[in-house]
Protein backbone atom coordinates (compact mmCIF):
# COMPACT_ATOMS: atom_id res chain seq x y z
CA UNK A 1 0.00 0.00 0.00
CA UNK A 2 1.43 3.50 -0.76
CA UNK A 3 2.02 6.09 1.82
CA UNK A 4 -0.31 8.44 1.81
CA UNK A 5 0.92 12.15 0.91
CA UNK A 6 2.24 14.27 3.56
CA UNK A 7 0.80 17.93 4.01
CA UNK A 8 3.36 20.87 5.07
CA UNK A 9 2.66 24.58 5.94
CA UNK A 10 4.06 26.94 3.20
CA UNK A 11 4.80 29.99 5.60
CA UNK A 12 5.93 33.23 3.97
CA UNK A 13 8.90 34.55 6.00
CA UNK A 14 8.91 38.46 6.31
CA UNK A 15 6.14 39.96 8.31
CA UNK A 16 4.76 36.64 8.92
CA UNK A 17 8.24 34.60 11.10
CA UNK A 18 10.40 37.46 11.30
CA UNK A 19 10.21 41.76 11.51
CA UNK A 20 9.58 42.72 7.67
CA UNK A 21 12.41 45.71 7.78
CA UNK A 22 12.09 45.55 3.51
CA UNK A 23 15.08 43.69 1.21
CA UNK A 24 16.07 41.86 4.50
CA UNK A 25 19.57 40.91 3.72
CA UNK A 26 21.85 41.21 6.96
CA UNK A 27 21.54 38.55 9.77
CA UNK A 28 22.27 40.38 12.13
CA UNK A 29 18.81 42.47 11.49
CA UNK A 30 16.70 39.32 11.60
CA UNK A 31 13.86 39.48 14.57
CA UNK A 32 11.72 37.06 15.36
CA UNK A 33 8.41 37.88 15.65
CA UNK A 34 6.43 37.31 18.72
CA UNK A 35 5.22 33.95 19.24
CA UNK A 36 6.84 33.46 15.84
CA UNK A 37 9.12 30.35 17.44
CA UNK A 38 6.38 29.02 19.12
CA UNK A 39 3.82 28.46 16.29
CA UNK A 40 6.62 26.84 14.48
CA UNK A 41 7.48 24.73 17.48
CA UNK A 42 3.51 23.27 17.48
CA UNK A 43 3.52 22.72 13.55
CA UNK A 44 6.91 20.69 14.44
CA UNK A 45 5.50 18.62 17.13
CA UNK A 46 1.96 17.76 15.44
CA UNK A 47 4.41 16.69 12.39
CA UNK A 48 3.27 18.99 9.55
CA UNK A 49 6.30 19.55 7.58
CA UNK A 50 7.60 23.75 7.70
CA UNK A 51 8.54 25.71 4.49
CA UNK A 52 8.97 29.00 3.61
CA UNK A 53 8.04 30.12 0.50
CA UNK A 54 9.15 34.18 -0.08
CA UNK A 55 9.76 36.50 -3.17
CA UNK A 56 13.01 38.10 -2.80
CA UNK A 57 13.20 40.77 -5.36
CA UNK A 58 16.09 42.66 -3.75
CA UNK A 59 18.57 40.05 -5.84
CA UNK A 60 16.99 41.13 -8.73
CA UNK A 61 17.10 45.04 -8.22
CA UNK A 62 20.82 44.41 -7.00
CA UNK A 63 20.41 45.05 -3.51
CA UNK A 64 21.86 41.98 -2.30
CA UNK A 65 22.89 38.64 -3.68
CA UNK A 66 21.70 34.63 -3.02
CA UNK A 67 24.69 34.35 -0.26
CA UNK A 68 22.45 37.06 1.58
CA UNK A 69 19.69 35.58 1.19
CA UNK A 70 21.15 32.31 2.61
CA UNK A 71 23.06 34.16 5.56
CA UNK A 72 19.67 35.40 6.73
CA UNK A 73 17.88 32.04 6.68
CA UNK A 74 20.90 30.53 8.22
CA UNK A 75 20.64 33.09 11.51
CA UNK A 76 16.57 32.42 11.17
CA UNK A 77 17.20 28.80 11.59
CA UNK A 78 19.76 29.54 14.37
CA UNK A 79 17.17 31.77 16.15
CA UNK A 80 14.50 29.07 15.73
CA UNK A 81 16.45 26.36 17.28
CA UNK A 82 17.33 28.38 20.36
CA UNK A 83 13.17 27.77 20.74
CA UNK A 84 12.97 23.81 19.72
CA UNK A 85 11.63 24.82 16.39
CA UNK A 86 12.68 24.26 12.55
CA UNK A 87 12.19 24.75 8.83
CA UNK A 88 12.05 21.75 7.03
CA UNK A 89 12.71 23.62 3.69
CA UNK A 90 13.31 27.25 1.93
CA UNK A 91 12.05 28.29 -1.45
CA UNK A 92 12.28 31.68 -3.00
CA UNK A 93 12.03 33.67 -6.29
CA UNK A 94 14.90 36.27 -7.05
CA UNK A 95 13.21 37.89 -9.82
CA UNK A 96 11.13 40.61 -10.10
CA UNK A 97 9.11 41.12 -13.35
CA UNK A 98 10.11 44.91 -13.69
CA UNK A 99 13.87 44.14 -13.72
CA UNK A 100 14.16 40.62 -14.93
CA UNK A 101 10.77 39.96 -16.82
CA UNK A 102 7.89 36.95 -15.66
CA UNK A 103 8.29 34.21 -14.48
CA UNK A 104 6.69 31.23 -12.73
CA UNK A 105 8.56 31.02 -9.26
CA UNK A 106 6.94 34.42 -8.03
CA UNK A 107 4.26 34.57 -5.61
CA UNK A 108 1.51 33.93 -6.11
CA UNK A 109 2.95 31.54 -8.43
CA UNK A 110 3.24 28.07 -7.83
CA UNK A 111 5.73 26.85 -9.49
CA UNK A 112 7.87 26.59 -5.86
CA UNK A 113 5.12 24.70 -4.35
CA UNK A 114 5.01 22.53 -6.62
CA UNK A 115 8.83 21.94 -6.43
CA UNK A 116 7.93 21.05 -2.63
CA UNK A 117 5.10 18.25 -3.48
CA UNK A 118 7.31 16.67 -5.81
CA UNK A 119 10.69 17.37 -3.52
CA UNK A 120 8.18 15.47 -0.42
CA UNK A 121 5.60 13.75 -1.86
CA UNK A 122 2.84 16.72 -0.34
CA UNK A 123 -0.83 16.42 -0.26
CA UNK A 124 -0.96 19.86 -1.53
CA UNK A 125 -4.98 20.19 -0.98
CA UNK A 126 -4.57 18.88 2.89
CA UNK A 127 -1.77 21.99 3.53
CA UNK A 128 -2.07 25.62 4.22
CA UNK A 129 -0.57 28.79 3.45
CA UNK A 130 0.00 31.29 6.29
CA UNK A 131 1.29 34.97 5.04
CA UNK A 132 0.68 38.68 5.63
CA UNK A 133 0.01 39.58 2.07
CA UNK A 134 -2.56 37.99 -0.18
CA UNK A 135 -0.07 37.34 -2.45
CA UNK A 136 1.19 34.79 0.11
CA UNK A 137 -2.45 33.07 -0.04
CA UNK A 138 -3.74 33.17 -3.61
CA UNK A 139 -1.29 29.77 -4.69
CA UNK A 140 -4.04 28.20 -1.79
CA UNK A 141 -6.86 28.81 -3.75
CA UNK A 142 -5.34 27.66 -7.10
CA UNK A 143 -3.92 24.32 -5.51
CA UNK A 144 -6.96 23.47 -3.37
CA UNK A 145 -5.08 24.21 -0.53
CA UNK A 146 -6.16 25.92 2.84
CA UNK A 147 -5.25 29.53 4.02
CA UNK A 148 -4.56 31.80 6.96
CA UNK A 149 -4.12 35.21 6.62
CA UNK A 150 -1.55 36.69 9.77
CA UNK A 151 -2.49 40.24 10.97
CA UNK A 152 1.35 40.77 11.89
CA UNK A 153 3.44 42.21 9.54
CA UNK A 154 0.96 43.83 6.48
CA UNK A 155 -1.55 41.79 7.33
CA UNK A 156 -4.07 44.18 9.25
CA UNK A 157 -4.63 46.17 5.83
CA UNK A 158 -5.48 42.96 4.16
CA UNK A 159 -8.27 42.03 6.94
CA UNK A 160 -11.40 43.21 4.98
CA UNK A 161 -10.39 41.60 1.52
CA UNK A 162 -9.38 38.33 3.22
CA UNK A 163 -12.53 37.92 5.03
CA UNK A 164 -14.16 39.06 2.03
CA UNK A 165 -12.28 36.03 0.22
CA UNK A 166 -13.32 33.90 2.31
CA UNK A 167 -9.64 33.08 3.80
CA UNK A 168 -9.30 33.05 7.68
CA UNK A 169 -7.70 35.75 9.86
CA UNK A 170 -5.51 35.20 12.87
CA UNK A 171 -3.23 37.09 15.19
CA UNK A 172 0.01 36.12 14.82
CA UNK A 173 1.74 32.72 13.60
CA UNK A 174 1.22 31.09 17.18
CA UNK A 175 -2.80 31.12 16.68
CA UNK A 176 -2.44 29.84 12.75
CA UNK A 177 -0.48 26.60 13.94
CA UNK A 178 -3.10 26.54 16.93
CA UNK A 179 -5.94 26.35 14.24
CA UNK A 180 -4.01 24.14 11.83
CA UNK A 181 -3.49 21.21 14.73
CA UNK A 182 -6.71 21.84 15.98
CA UNK A 183 -8.26 21.48 12.26
CA UNK A 184 -6.13 18.54 11.27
Amino acid sequence: MAEPARRAVFLDRDGTIVEDPGFLHEPGKVRLLPHAAEGIRCLNQAGWLVITVSNQSGIARGLYDTAAYSAVQHRLGELLAAHDARLDAAYFCPHHPEFTGPCECRKPGVKLYRDAEAAFGLDLKRSYWVGDRLSDLQSARKLGGHALLVETGRGVTYVGKARALGIGVVADLAAAAEAIVRDA
